[in-house]
Formats: C-alpha cells, sequence, structure tokens
C-alpha cells in the first residue's frame, strides 16, 4: 500500500477549503420578488377555475330528473345533425 498517494490525494481535497464570509461594512442586501400583472391575473384565473363545481347542476339536474323519469327523449335528426356538424368542423 502506498501511503504517499493516499496523502497526495488527500491534500488535492483540503485546498479549496471555504474561507470565512467577511461582513460589509453597513450595506445590507435582501432579495426581492415582482410578479407581474400577467402573473397575478393568472392566479386570480386558476384561483377561480378551482372554486368553481366540474359538474353544472342547473344544467345536468333536468335530464337527470328526465332520465329517472323515463321521459327523457334524444331526437335521432338532431343528433345526426349536430354529429355531421361537428365531422365537417374537425374536417
Amino acid at each position: 500500500m502506498r501511503i504517499e498517494a493516499y496523502n497526495q490525494v488527500q491534500q488535492l481535497y483540503n485546498t479549496k477549503k471555504p474561507g470565512q464570509v467577511k461582513k460589509s461594512s453597513g450595506v445590507n442586501f435582501s432579495d426581492q420578488l415582482q410578479i407581474s400583472s400577467f402573473g397575478k391575473d393568472i392566479q386570480t384565473a386558476k384561483t377561480a377555475v378551482a372554486a368553481s363545481p366540474d359538474v353544472r347542476e342547473d344544467v345536468t339536474a333536468p335530464i337527470k330528473a328526465g332520465i329517472a323519469a323515463g321521459t327523457y327523449e334524444v331526437s335521432t335528426s338532431s343528433f345526426a345533425d349536430k354529429l355531421f356538424a361537428k365531422y365537417e368542423e374537425m374536417r
């Protein structure tokens, strides 16, 4: 075993020890963060979306009631027209 090689490697690692931090003479530095108005608008929108419900009960409640009562009917011609219109939009 070569002890001198170990000492040489150890000396390489010991050469870059951090020095003491010197205090500046009366100058104070502080970090600041500024959020743009666009960033604030995005945060407001995210908060509003998070607070809104996922399902609009005012729209779905009458449909659910019609299905439960067995009176809800879907017009096949209206459905087909909407399906073809959506198909034409995608082309």
